[in-house]
Protein backbone atom coordinates (compact mmCIF):
# COMPACT_ATOMS: atom_id res chain seq x y z
CA UNK A 1 0.00 0.00 0.00
CA UNK A 2 1.49 3.09 -0.93
CA UNK A 3 1.46 6.40 1.13
CA UNK A 4 0.18 10.23 0.82
CA UNK A 5 3.08 11.45 0.99
CA UNK A 6 4.29 14.84 -1.34
CA UNK A 7 7.08 16.54 -1.46
CA UNK A 8 5.49 20.03 -2.56
CA UNK A 9 7.50 20.34 -5.53
CA UNK A 10 6.15 18.27 -8.08
CA UNK A 11 2.76 16.20 -8.49
CA UNK A 12 2.85 12.64 -7.04
CA UNK A 13 0.68 9.74 -8.13
CA UNK A 14 0.12 6.96 -5.89
CA UNK A 15 -0.92 3.70 -6.09
CA UNK A 16 -3.56 2.80 -3.58
CA UNK A 17 -4.60 -0.77 -5.22
CA UNK A 18 -7.97 0.73 -5.49
CA UNK A 19 -9.18 1.80 -8.98
CA UNK A 20 -8.26 -1.43 -11.02
CA UNK A 21 -6.01 -2.23 -14.25
CA UNK A 22 -9.06 -2.86 -15.92
CA UNK A 23 -10.55 0.71 -15.24
CA UNK A 24 -7.46 2.25 -16.07
CA UNK A 25 -7.44 0.56 -19.34
CA UNK A 26 -11.31 0.99 -20.30
CA UNK A 27 -10.99 4.97 -19.52
CA UNK A 28 -7.80 4.73 -22.07
CA UNK A 29 -9.00 3.40 -24.69
CA UNK A 30 -11.63 6.74 -24.35
CA UNK A 31 -8.35 9.05 -24.05
CA UNK A 32 -6.84 7.47 -27.36
CA UNK A 33 -9.28 8.47 -29.55
CA UNK A 34 -8.72 12.25 -28.45
CA UNK A 35 -5.01 12.21 -27.80
CA UNK A 36 -3.61 8.87 -29.49
CA UNK A 37 -1.29 7.26 -27.69
CA UNK A 38 2.35 5.85 -29.13
CA UNK A 39 5.35 3.60 -27.32
CA UNK A 40 9.09 3.87 -28.45
CA UNK A 41 11.64 0.98 -27.06
CA UNK A 42 14.76 1.69 -27.10
CA UNK A 43 16.50 -1.76 -27.70
CA UNK A 44 19.56 -3.72 -27.99
CA UNK A 45 19.73 -6.17 -30.42
CA UNK A 46 21.33 -8.54 -27.63
CA UNK A 47 17.95 -8.13 -26.01
CA UNK A 48 15.59 -9.74 -28.36
CA UNK A 49 17.86 -12.93 -27.26
CA UNK A 50 16.33 -12.54 -23.64
CA UNK A 51 13.12 -13.75 -21.89
CA UNK A 52 12.29 -10.32 -20.25
CA UNK A 53 11.42 -8.46 -24.03
CA UNK A 54 9.67 -11.66 -25.23
CA UNK A 55 7.59 -11.28 -21.81
CA UNK A 56 7.07 -7.30 -22.99
CA UNK A 57 5.57 -8.53 -26.41
CA UNK A 58 3.42 -10.56 -24.79
CA UNK A 59 1.95 -7.65 -22.37
CA UNK A 60 1.70 -5.59 -24.68
CA UNK A 61 -0.12 -7.77 -27.45
CA UNK A 62 -2.99 -7.39 -24.51
CA UNK A 63 -3.12 -3.80 -24.86
CA UNK A 64 -5.76 -2.39 -27.26
CA UNK A 65 -5.36 1.48 -26.59
CA UNK A 66 -1.61 1.78 -28.01
CA UNK A 67 -1.85 3.09 -31.48
CA UNK A 68 1.60 2.43 -32.67
CA UNK A 69 5.17 1.15 -31.01
CA UNK A 70 8.49 2.81 -32.74
CA UNK A 71 11.33 0.19 -31.72
CA UNK A 72 15.36 2.00 -31.82
CA UNK A 73 16.81 -0.99 -32.72
CA UNK A 74 20.72 -0.73 -31.72
CA UNK A 75 24.30 -2.89 -32.62
CA UNK A 76 22.51 -4.93 -35.03
CA UNK A 77 24.26 -6.11 -38.33
CA UNK A 78 22.06 -6.90 -41.63
CA UNK A 79 21.23 -10.56 -41.02
CA UNK A 80 20.77 -9.55 -37.23
CA UNK A 81 17.79 -6.85 -38.65
CA UNK A 82 15.96 -9.31 -40.28
CA UNK A 83 16.21 -11.30 -37.12
CA UNK A 84 14.61 -8.67 -35.42
CA UNK A 85 12.12 -8.27 -37.87
CA UNK A 86 11.03 -11.84 -37.34
CA UNK A 87 11.10 -11.52 -33.75
CA UNK A 88 8.73 -7.74 -33.44
CA UNK A 89 6.53 -9.31 -36.39
CA UNK A 90 4.74 -11.51 -33.01
CA UNK A 91 3.82 -7.87 -32.01
CA UNK A 92 0.12 -7.33 -33.17
CA UNK A 93 0.31 -3.91 -32.39
CA UNK A 94 1.27 -1.68 -35.38
CA UNK A 95 4.79 -0.80 -35.05
CA UNK A 96 8.16 0.80 -36.91
CA UNK A 97 11.56 -0.21 -36.20
CA UNK A 98 14.66 2.02 -36.77
CA UNK A 99 17.36 0.02 -37.56
CA UNK A 100 20.08 2.75 -36.70
CA UNK A 101 22.85 0.47 -38.37
CA UNK A 102 21.41 0.54 -41.42
CA UNK A 103 22.65 2.26 -44.33
CA UNK A 104 20.01 3.78 -44.78
CA UNK A 105 19.66 5.75 -41.27
CA UNK A 106 23.60 5.74 -41.67
CA UNK A 107 23.80 8.22 -44.52
CA UNK A 108 21.32 10.91 -42.71
CA UNK A 109 23.34 10.61 -39.86
CA UNK A 110 26.77 11.90 -41.45
CA UNK A 111 25.17 14.71 -42.78
CA UNK A 112 24.04 15.98 -39.89
CA UNK A 113 27.98 15.57 -38.37
CA UNK A 114 28.74 17.11 -41.35
CA UNK A 115 27.13 20.44 -39.85
CA UNK A 116 27.65 19.14 -35.90
CA UNK A 117 24.22 18.06 -35.29
CA UNK A 118 24.94 13.89 -35.32
CA UNK A 119 24.32 12.94 -31.36
CA UNK A 120 28.41 12.80 -30.61
CA UNK A 121 27.89 8.95 -28.46
CA UNK A 122 26.19 5.95 -29.74
CA UNK A 123 23.34 4.77 -27.56
CA UNK A 124 20.63 4.87 -25.57
CA UNK A 125 19.88 8.64 -25.85
CA UNK A 126 20.89 8.39 -29.47
CA UNK A 127 18.36 5.95 -30.24
CA UNK A 128 15.98 7.66 -28.44
CA UNK A 129 16.83 10.50 -30.14
CA UNK A 130 16.14 9.44 -33.33
CA UNK A 131 13.27 7.70 -32.24
CA UNK A 132 11.63 11.12 -31.36
CA UNK A 133 12.49 12.54 -34.58
CA UNK A 134 10.60 9.79 -36.02
CA UNK A 135 7.62 10.22 -34.14
CA UNK A 136 7.60 14.24 -35.21
CA UNK A 137 7.79 13.15 -38.87
CA UNK A 138 5.11 10.55 -38.37
CA UNK A 139 2.89 13.51 -36.35
CA UNK A 140 0.37 10.45 -35.58
CA UNK A 141 0.32 10.52 -31.56
CA UNK A 142 -0.39 13.17 -28.79
CA UNK A 143 0.57 10.90 -25.46
CA UNK A 144 4.06 8.77 -26.03
CA UNK A 145 5.80 6.84 -23.70
CA UNK A 146 9.28 5.57 -23.65
CA UNK A 147 10.44 2.35 -21.30
CA UNK A 148 13.61 -0.12 -21.84
CA UNK A 149 13.73 -3.45 -23.36
CA UNK A 150 15.60 -5.20 -20.30
CA UNK A 151 12.10 -5.17 -17.62
CA UNK A 152 12.24 -8.90 -16.02
CA UNK A 153 9.51 -8.14 -14.04
CA UNK A 154 6.90 -6.18 -16.83
CA UNK A 155 3.01 -6.24 -16.69
CA UNK A 156 1.25 -4.55 -19.29
CA UNK A 157 -0.23 -2.50 -15.81
CA UNK A 158 3.09 -0.69 -15.91
CA UNK A 159 2.71 1.10 -19.09
CA UNK A 160 -0.98 1.80 -18.41
CA UNK A 161 -0.14 3.23 -14.93
CA UNK A 162 2.69 5.70 -16.88
CA UNK A 163 0.67 7.08 -19.93
CA UNK A 164 -2.42 7.55 -17.86
CA UNK A 165 -1.21 10.80 -16.23
CA UNK A 166 -0.14 12.23 -20.32
CA UNK A 167 -3.40 10.78 -21.54
CA UNK A 168 -5.88 11.90 -19.46
CA UNK A 169 -6.86 15.67 -20.49
CA UNK A 170 -8.49 16.12 -17.11
CA UNK A 171 -5.00 16.13 -15.33
CA UNK A 172 -3.19 18.58 -17.94
CA UNK A 173 0.23 17.31 -17.18
CA UNK A 174 3.16 17.37 -19.77
CA UNK A 175 5.63 14.75 -18.47
CA UNK A 176 5.18 11.98 -16.16
CA UNK A 177 8.30 9.80 -14.39
CA UNK A 178 7.64 6.76 -13.54
CA UNK A 179 8.94 5.17 -9.82
CA UNK A 180 9.34 1.73 -8.46
CA UNK A 181 10.21 0.01 -5.15
CA UNK A 182 13.73 -1.64 -6.59
CA UNK A 183 13.48 -5.05 -3.99
CA UNK A 184 13.58 -8.21 -4.09
CA UNK A 185 13.40 -11.04 -1.64
CA UNK A 186 17.38 -10.82 -1.04
CA UNK A 187 18.50 -7.52 -2.00
CA UNK A 188 17.65 -3.70 -2.75
CA UNK A 189 19.10 -2.85 -5.97
CA UNK A 190 18.94 0.53 -7.26
CA UNK A 191 22.58 1.44 -6.60
CA UNK A 192 23.40 4.35 -8.76
CA UNK A 193 20.37 6.24 -7.99
CA UNK A 194 20.63 4.91 -3.72
CA UNK A 195 24.10 5.36 -3.56
CA UNK A 196 25.54 8.04 -6.27
CA UNK A 197 22.32 9.95 -7.24
CA UNK A 198 20.53 11.41 -3.83
CA UNK A 199 23.88 11.35 -2.00
CA UNK A 200 25.59 13.72 -4.78
CA UNK A 201 22.22 15.97 -4.98
CA UNK A 202 22.37 16.93 -0.86
CA UNK A 203 26.39 17.19 -1.59
CA UNK A 204 25.98 19.37 -4.35
CA UNK A 205 23.37 21.80 -2.18
CA UNK A 206 26.27 21.96 0.95
CA UNK A 207 28.43 22.67 -2.04
CA UNK A 208 26.21 25.32 -3.87
CA UNK A 209 23.71 26.80 -1.25
CA UNK A 210 20.20 26.65 -2.72
CA UNK A 211 19.05 25.62 -5.55
CA UNK A 212 16.03 25.09 -7.59
CA UNK A 213 17.28 23.06 -9.99
CA UNK A 214 18.36 20.60 -6.83
CA UNK A 215 15.24 20.93 -5.18
CA UNK A 216 13.47 19.80 -7.99
CA UNK A 217 16.01 17.14 -8.96
CA UNK A 218 15.99 15.77 -5.37
CA UNK A 219 12.04 15.60 -5.31
CA UNK A 220 11.69 12.63 -7.77
CA UNK A 221 11.58 9.43 -5.88
CA UNK A 222 13.61 7.13 -8.79
CA UNK A 223 15.66 9.87 -10.97
CA UNK A 224 17.34 7.33 -12.85
CA UNK A 225 14.28 5.13 -13.67
CA UNK A 226 13.87 4.27 -17.87
CA UNK A 227 10.28 4.91 -17.85
CA UNK A 228 8.36 8.17 -18.71
CA UNK A 229 5.77 9.68 -20.54
CA UNK A 230 5.10 13.20 -22.05
CA UNK A 231 3.08 15.01 -24.58
CA UNK A 232 4.43 15.41 -28.37
CA UNK A 233 5.51 18.94 -28.08
CA UNK A 234 8.14 18.06 -25.43
CA UNK A 235 9.89 15.84 -28.43
CA UNK A 236 10.62 19.39 -30.58
CA UNK A 237 12.40 20.68 -27.63
CA UNK A 238 14.34 18.61 -25.66
CA UNK A 239 17.82 18.73 -25.44
CA UNK A 240 19.22 15.25 -24.37
CA UNK A 241 22.76 13.74 -23.70
CA UNK A 242 23.56 10.45 -25.73
CA UNK A 243 25.32 9.04 -23.23
CA UNK A 244 24.26 7.33 -19.95
CA UNK A 245 23.24 10.95 -18.89
CA UNK A 246 19.83 10.67 -20.88
CA UNK A 247 17.43 10.19 -17.85
CA UNK A 248 19.06 12.98 -15.58
CA UNK A 249 19.31 15.06 -18.88
CA UNK A 250 15.69 14.52 -19.57
CA UNK A 251 14.40 15.54 -15.99
CA UNK A 252 17.15 18.93 -16.11
CA UNK A 253 15.07 19.77 -19.51
CA UNK A 254 11.57 19.50 -17.70
CA UNK A 255 12.81 21.81 -15.30
CA UNK A 256 13.86 24.52 -17.80
CA UNK A 257 11.04 24.40 -19.92
CA UNK A 258 8.06 23.41 -17.68
CA UNK A 259 6.16 24.58 -14.77
CA UNK A 260 6.26 22.22 -11.79
CA UNK A 261 2.44 21.86 -11.50
CA UNK A 262 2.47 20.61 -15.09
CA UNK A 263 5.28 18.08 -14.27
CA UNK A 264 3.98 14.75 -11.93
CA UNK A 265 6.02 11.00 -10.86
CA UNK A 266 3.57 7.66 -10.84
CA UNK A 267 3.66 4.83 -8.93
CA UNK A 268 4.22 2.15 -11.82
CA UNK A 269 4.81 -1.41 -10.45
CA UNK A 270 4.84 -3.04 -6.84
CA UNK A 271 7.68 -5.18 -7.89
CA UNK A 272 10.19 -4.50 -10.61
CA UNK A 273 13.44 -5.79 -11.54
CA UNK A 274 15.88 -5.53 -14.88
CA UNK A 275 19.24 -6.44 -16.15
CA UNK A 276 22.01 -5.34 -13.51
CA UNK A 277 25.26 -3.81 -15.13
CA UNK A 278 28.40 -4.90 -13.33
CA UNK A 279 29.95 -2.09 -11.12
CA UNK A 280 33.60 -2.41 -13.42
CA UNK A 281 35.81 -1.10 -10.46
CA UNK A 282 38.68 -1.29 -12.67
CA UNK A 283 36.91 0.06 -16.08
CA UNK A 284 35.55 3.44 -16.20
CA UNK A 285 34.71 2.72 -19.44
CA UNK A 286 32.02 0.11 -19.47
CA UNK A 287 29.32 -0.42 -16.31
CA UNK A 288 28.26 1.74 -13.17
CA UNK A 289 31.83 3.05 -13.45
CA UNK A 290 30.83 5.01 -16.35
CA UNK A 291 27.57 5.51 -15.73
CA UNK A 292 28.43 7.27 -12.50
CA UNK A 293 30.69 9.59 -14.62
CA UNK A 294 27.99 10.28 -17.07
CA UNK A 295 25.67 11.10 -14.33
CA UNK A 296 28.23 13.30 -12.34
CA UNK A 297 28.91 15.05 -15.41
CA UNK A 298 25.28 15.79 -16.66
CA UNK A 299 24.44 17.61 -13.28
CA UNK A 300 27.70 19.88 -13.13
CA UNK A 301 27.04 21.01 -16.82
CA UNK A 302 23.34 21.79 -16.18
CA UNK A 303 24.90 23.64 -12.92
CA UNK A 304 27.37 25.78 -15.00
CA UNK A 305 24.43 26.66 -17.18
CA UNK A 306 22.94 28.09 -14.28
CA UNK A 307 26.02 30.33 -13.40
CA UNK A 308 27.51 27.96 -10.79
CA UNK A 309 32.00 27.93 -11.51
CA UNK A 310 33.75 25.04 -10.51
CA UNK A 311 37.84 24.30 -9.33
CA UNK A 312 39.33 21.14 -8.75
CA UNK A 313 38.82 22.56 -5.16
CA UNK A 314 35.40 22.42 -4.93
CA UNK A 315 35.43 18.85 -6.48
CA UNK A 316 37.75 17.76 -3.82
CA UNK A 317 35.30 19.47 -1.36
CA UNK A 318 32.19 17.99 -3.15
CA UNK A 319 34.22 14.48 -3.21
CA UNK A 320 34.33 14.33 0.77
CA UNK A 321 30.88 15.87 1.10
CA UNK A 322 29.53 13.15 -1.01
CA UNK A 323 31.55 10.50 0.37
CA UNK A 324 30.25 11.27 4.21
CA UNK A 325 26.57 11.64 2.70
CA UNK A 326 26.64 8.19 1.02
CA UNK A 327 27.88 6.34 4.10
CA UNK A 328 25.38 7.84 6.33
CA UNK A 329 22.65 6.89 3.44
CA UNK A 330 24.30 2.99 3.67
CA UNK A 331 23.66 2.98 7.18
CA UNK A 332 20.44 4.00 6.75
CA UNK A 333 19.59 1.17 4.41
CA UNK A 334 20.96 -1.69 6.44
CA UNK A 335 18.72 -0.73 9.35
CA UNK A 336 15.80 -0.45 6.41
CA UNK A 337 16.92 -4.21 5.56
CA UNK A 338 17.37 -5.71 9.12
CA UNK A 339 13.58 -4.39 9.39
CA UNK A 340 12.83 -6.01 6.79
CA UNK A 341 14.66 -9.32 6.81
CA UNK A 342 16.76 -8.47 3.75
CA UNK A 343 20.57 -9.03 4.00
CA UNK A 344 22.57 -6.15 2.90
CA UNK A 345 26.83 -6.51 2.08
CA UNK A 346 28.31 -3.28 3.73
CA UNK A 347 31.18 -4.36 2.06
CA UNK A 348 30.01 -4.15 -1.08
CA UNK A 349 27.73 -0.64 -0.73
CA UNK A 350 31.15 0.95 0.64
CA UNK A 351 32.95 -0.57 -2.44
CA UNK A 352 30.59 1.17 -4.37
CA UNK A 353 30.22 4.21 -2.66
CA UNK A 354 34.21 4.29 -3.00
CA UNK A 355 33.70 4.13 -6.63
CA UNK A 356 31.66 6.64 -7.31
CA UNK A 357 33.51 9.08 -5.00
CA UNK A 358 36.50 8.90 -7.08
CA UNK A 359 34.51 9.03 -10.21
CA UNK A 360 32.99 12.62 -9.15
CA UNK A 361 36.94 13.50 -8.93
CA UNK A 362 36.84 12.28 -12.38
CA UNK A 363 33.67 13.47 -13.81
CA UNK A 364 34.83 17.23 -12.32
CA UNK A 365 38.42 16.82 -14.17
CA UNK A 366 36.76 16.05 -17.78
CA UNK A 367 34.29 18.46 -16.75
CA UNK A 368 37.39 21.68 -16.44
CA UNK A 369 39.39 19.72 -19.17
CA UNK A 370 36.83 20.19 -21.94
CA UNK A 371 34.61 23.15 -20.58
CA UNK A 372 33.20 24.29 -23.81
CA UNK A 373 32.16 20.37 -24.92
CA UNK A 374 28.21 20.38 -25.55
CA UNK A 375 27.39 17.27 -25.39
CA UNK A 376 23.59 17.41 -25.47
CA UNK A 377 21.85 16.31 -28.77
CA UNK A 378 20.92 19.29 -30.65
CA UNK A 379 16.82 19.81 -30.56
CA UNK A 380 14.54 18.33 -33.69
CA UNK A 381 13.58 22.49 -33.83
CA UNK A 382 16.99 23.23 -34.79
CA UNK A 383 17.56 20.31 -37.30
CA UNK A 384 14.66 20.99 -38.89
CA UNK A 385 16.12 24.71 -39.16
CA UNK A 386 19.40 23.76 -40.63
CA UNK A 387 18.38 20.87 -42.67
CA UNK A 388 14.86 21.82 -44.11
CA UNK A 389 13.18 18.31 -45.81
CA UNK A 390 15.51 16.18 -43.11
CA UNK A 391 12.17 14.87 -41.30
CA UNK A 392 10.55 13.65 -44.56
CA UNK A 393 13.66 12.34 -45.57
CA UNK A 394 14.34 10.10 -41.90
CA UNK A 395 10.58 9.34 -42.08
CA UNK A 396 11.25 7.45 -45.54
CA UNK A 397 14.53 5.51 -44.81
CA UNK A 398 12.40 4.27 -41.78
CA UNK A 399 9.92 3.09 -43.34
CA UNK A 400 12.37 1.58 -46.36
CA UNK A 401 12.92 -1.06 -43.64
CA UNK A 402 9.79 -1.98 -42.65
Amino acid sequence: MSDFHQNGIISTLHNFNIKSKKEIEEELRLFSKRRPIQLILPSLFSEIKRPALRRIINELNKTDYINEVIIGLDQASKGEFEEAKKFFSTLKIKHKILWNDGPNLLKLDKELKKINLSPQNFGKGRNVWYCMGYSIACDKAEAIAIHDCDIKTYTNEILAKLIYPVANPKLNFEFCKGYYPRISKNNINGRVSRLLVTPLIKALKKIIGPSEYLDFMDSFRYPLAGECSFRKRILREVRIPSDWGLEIGILSEMHRNYRNSRICQVDIADKYDHKHQDLSPDDTSKGLSKMSIDIAKTLLRKLATQGNTFSMENFRSLKATYYRIALDFVEIYKKDCDMNSINLDIHKEEKAVELFAENIMNAGEAFLEKPLETPFIPTWNRVESAKPGFMKRLKAAVESYN
